[in-house]
């Protein structure tokens, strides 16, 4: 695991790096290497962890996982990608939802904390003035405005413009809609 080597010379350890080391602790809570606890417990470390070699040390007692088949894998990644599928449509329908503007409406939609927003969201997650919907023609564009907890789209980083049509889940800080046509 090249990602987590503590002899690597960085001064901080990457997102990356992070994700990579909880990746194998979830792998070892769920092949039962791991107690819940001590799961939840490494992963709160592995977040606090600012040197590769502090990651690698909440790694060291859990053995390679077994290897599967390759036809096993394969099942296990095909029922992985379902349920997350699965969950994800089913989510998709519960959200609230987010009318996108009339054609005749402004061709600028705010998004924040701030009254003025056409639409303000009391949520301290939310920036106060956080996004911003604007019409391109015949599509719809979110621009994050330098919130502090961003925007996203789909689960992608908005940043400074991002398309974005009916059916697309975004998310302010924390509050999260579903995109929808007028009616």
């Amino acid at each position: 695991m090249a990602a987590l080597n503590p002899q690597r010379p960085t001064l901080r350890v990457s997102d990356a790096d992070r994700d990579a080391a909880i990746k194998v602790l979830r792998e070892g809570s769920a092949d039962g290497r791991l107690s819940y606890d001590t799961f939840l417990h490494r992963v709160d470390l592995a977040l606090q962890a600012r040197y590769p070699a502090q990651l690698a040390s909440l790694l060291n007692d859990l053995r390679p996982a077994r290897r599967h088949t390759r036809l096993a894998d394969g099942a296990v990644a095909a029922w992985e990608g379902l349920t997350e599928r699965l969950r994800a449509a089913w989510w998709a329908v519960r959200l609230p939802r987010l009318v996108l503007p009339r054609d005749g409406a402004s061709t600028v939609f705010t998004i924040g904390r701030a009254t003025t927003s056409d639409l303000a969201l009391a949520d301290m997650t939310v920036s106060w003035r956080h996004a911003e919907l604007r019409r391109v023609g015949d599509h719809w564009m979110l621009a994050d405005l330098g919130s502090t907890n961003g925007t996203r789209a789909n689960g992608w980083k908005v940043g400074s413009g991002l398309l974005v049509r009916a059916g697309d889940r975004v998310t302010f800080g924390r509050v999260e809609f579903r995109l929808c046509d007028p009616a």
